[in-house]
């Protein structure tokens, strides 16, 4: 899971689609988006590979793991990146895409207005928890 969320996380910082990266490794898109959700393993030559079309070392997919001997107990706690997830998505690129064709000002403001409502929104429901 790790390395499939930061092949995902390089990718998308790097501004690559899925299908370009694939493409650039020889293999299908749906093939990389099995890798980047963990439905199938990644063989090293194929780590290797996607580091060097995206210009990273190969050590880049393993940061943050723990290191030999370390319990890996706080790793498997770690629950799926949804944002990664969601900036991948189609959904994602275009609400960037747009948000970024937005003057800075009217930029700020939407973004204040999306955290407005993320707190309204998360208040009531951790009230409604407490009183669970």
């Amino acid at each position: 899971m790790h390395v499939g969320r930061q092949i995902a996380t390089v990718r998308v910082q790097s501004d690559v689609s899925q299908v370009q990266l694939a493409r650039s490794i020889g293999i299908t898109f749906q093939q990389l988006q099995k890798y980047e959700n963990a439905r199938n393993r990644v063989s090293a030559s194929m780590i290797y590979e996607i580091g060097k079309s995206l210009g990273v070392p190969v050590s880049r997919f393993f940061e943050g793991l723990p290191a030999n001997g370390e319990s890996g107990h706080e790793a498997s706690r770690l629950r799926t990146d949804e944002r990664i997830g969601f900036i991948a998505s189609a959904e994602g690129r275009r609400l960037i895409e747009r948000l970024v064709r937005l003057p800075p000002r009217v930029r700020t403001r939407v973004s204040a207005l999306v955290a407005a409502i993320g707190e309204e929104w998360t208040v009531p429901q951790y009230d409604q928890e407490q009183a669970d």
